[in-house]
């Protein structure tokens, strides 16, 4: 009897022509099937999943990216399953790593390094939230996708709670969420109106505040996303709960983004407290001091990101916090304080780690200038 052990790749799709034959390329050859799930895709999207050997099945579109999701999981026969979404394509030089979950791993759930891009078309390469984030499960073990929309495996139900999730050394990038892509498929509106009928439906599910949050956030509505952001907080309070850390993340940064650097100091420190490990939290408490014209304090804060780094992807963590930005804010800082040589020697490392970081660059030419 053969040990040989399979992946199944599963997917959902709907008018995807513009991504998908890139997401699969990525990945078809390190898994033993593909399972497409299609919502009613009226474009070429169908036939390129065909040609590149994927089993494709419809299914009718019902507001519920879980149930269509769950529905594809029907039909997997590998021993694991990896899922993508169809605007995601696997680092190809990492794609034969997946394949060690089947061999390496006695646990039932493992992720991959996520790099979400943001921002405007084509992509800049620091643009980018990162996270590790779990996207192979063992199959037939119970795992269930829930929630309409920003759907996520019932981990806690079947494993219960992952304290640190074994994460692959494979790269995942998330295109879905730049601008353009973005604005083209409606998609805050569309998550908005689900998000607000799973509400009617689960109301006490903080969760779904924290979403609408970063809904509104997206599109610069601040003062409807802090309210959701406060009630996310209100309610996981009440059920007992130390609100997760990119709650606090959202909030600090809105905060920071309307100056109101007295409303974000001290309180702060008590999200720190709760999370000491995240650097993002650090850097948004060094903006504070930026603010409120605290140089020295916030020197020695940025220095304490460098230190953290950005390799500690239990959270989700923006791109360049635990580097090249605290090496420009430092810069700024020494500038601000009339330590130019001090001030050279931190921009200069920070273009080093961010060749075409715009302001570092400008102050940096600034100072040359002067001196």
């Amino acid at each position: 009897m053969s040990d040989y052990k399979q992946l199944s790749l599963c997917m959902i799709v709907c008018n995807e022509e513009r991504f998908i034959g890139n997401c699969l390329n990525s990945v078809k050859d390190v898994v033993d099937e593909i399972i497409i799930v299609d919502t009613g895709s009226t474009d070429a999207t169908k036939e390129i999943c065909k040609s590149i050997g994927a089993t494709v099945l419809d299914f009718e579109w019902n507001d519920d990216f879980a149930a269509a999701r769950n529905f594809g999981l029907k039909y997997a026969k590998g021993d694991w399953i990896f899922w993508l979404d169809a605007d995601e394509e696997v680092e190809k030089k990492d794609a034969a790593k997946l394949r060690d979950v089947l061999t390496e791993t006695e646990d039932s759930i493992v992720g991959i390094q996520l790099v979400n891009y943001y921002g405007s078309y084509p992509i800049h390469p620091d643009n980018a939230y990162l996270i590790n984030h779990h996207r192979l499960f063992r199959n037939g073990m119970g795992f269930q996708f829930k929630n309409r929309v920003h759907e996520q495996l019932n981990v806690d139900e079947v494993v219960g709670e992952v304290d640190h999730l074994k994460t692959l050394s494979v790269k995942v990038y998330h295109y879905g969420y730049l601008d353009e892509i973005n604005a083209e498929k409606n998609k805050h509106n569309r998550n908005i109106r689900l998000l607000e009928k799973m509400q009617e439906d689960m109301s006490s599910n903080p969760w779904l505040d924290y979403h609408l949050a970063t809904e509104y956030f997206r599109v610069s509505m601040y003062n409807k996303a802090f309210h959701h952001l406060n009630e996310a907080i209100h309610n996981f309070l009440l059920q007992q709960q130390i609100p997760p850390s990119p709650i606090y993340r959202l909030k600090y940064e809105i905060l920071v983004l309307a100056n109101s650097f007295e409303g974000a100091w001290p309180a702060i420190d008590n999200a720190i407290a709760l999370y000491p490990d995240y650097v993002d939290l650090h850097f948004y408490k060094g903006l504070i001091f930026v603010g409120m014209e605290k140089y020295e304090e916030a020197i020695e804060v940025f220095q304490h990101c460098l230190m953290l780094g950005e390799k500690n992807l239990q959270h989700i963590t923006l791109k360049g916090l635990g580097s090249f930005q605290a090496w420009y804010y430092i810069g700024h800082c020494y500038m601000k304080l009339g330590q130019m040589e001090k001030a050279v020697y931190a921009l200069k490392a920070c273009i080093q780690q961010s060749h075409s970081h715009t302001l570092a660059k400008e102050a940096l030419e600034k100072l040359q200038k002067s001196s």
